[in-house]
């Protein structure tokens, strides 16, 4: 299955003019966001990433670390708190020259460079000091895969949520925000939050 997912990847990368860069429907409980998917500058991260959308991995998680003023993270636990089964890790990207600004999406990880699996997070503002400078352990920065096209104002609201304390979680909305689906739009589609 990810085999079948990276061959579509290069496909699309290799499509006249790349018109047809993924773009992903997230459907939460506060509403729905789209981004738009760049194959073409990190393959290997939007492959894995698909790969758990086609499985459906994604659905009935949540956004469990949500920090206003700088970004909201989810794709790792279910409404129990209990951290779902994951595919092996993924090389980081982060060295594609993609930043972490805002509306941007990238793939979180812990202080292993290349740890990331399918946690992410959405940039709520520019975040340069996740960027990638150099490889060395504390320069590799967080792998920059796509970015939000519609509904940053969803994520602005997720980002404001009441948040609380409770066990490993430092950062955990109050109210329960939950990713009910994550879904990949055939065609592209133009932009109406061009002011992120």
């Amino acid at each position: 299955m990810f085999k079948h997912l990276f061959a579509l990847v290069l496909f699309f990368t290799s499509s006249i003019g790349f018109a047809a860069n993924p773009i992903i429907v997230m459907d939460t409980n506060m509403g729905e966001i789209t981004l738009e998917l760049y194959p073409e500058k990190a393959p290997k991260t939007v492959a894995n990433f698909l790969s758990y959308i086609e499985s459906g991995f994604f659905n009935g998680t949540i956004f469990h670390r949500v920090i206003p003023d700088f970004m909201i993270q989810g794709g790792g636990f279910n409404q129990e708190l209990l951290k779902a089964e994951t595919r092996p890790p993924i090389e980081n990207e982060a060295f594609n020259g993609l930043k972490n600004t805002r509306g941007s999406i990238a793939m979180a990880r812990t202080s292993n460079p290349h740890s990331a699996t399918a946690q992410f997070f959405i940039n709520s503002k520019n975040n340069a000091f996740l960027n990638h400078t150099d490889k060395s352990p504390s320069g590799w920065g967080y792998t920059v895969f796509g970015n939000v096209i519609k509904g940053m104002d969803v994520a602005d609201l997720i980002a404001n949520s009441k948040t609380k304390a409770t066990g490993m979680f430092r950062d955990l909305p109050e109210k329960t925000i939950i990713i009910n689906s994550i879904t990949l739009k055939t065609a592209n589609i133009k932009s109406e939050d061009k002011k992120l």
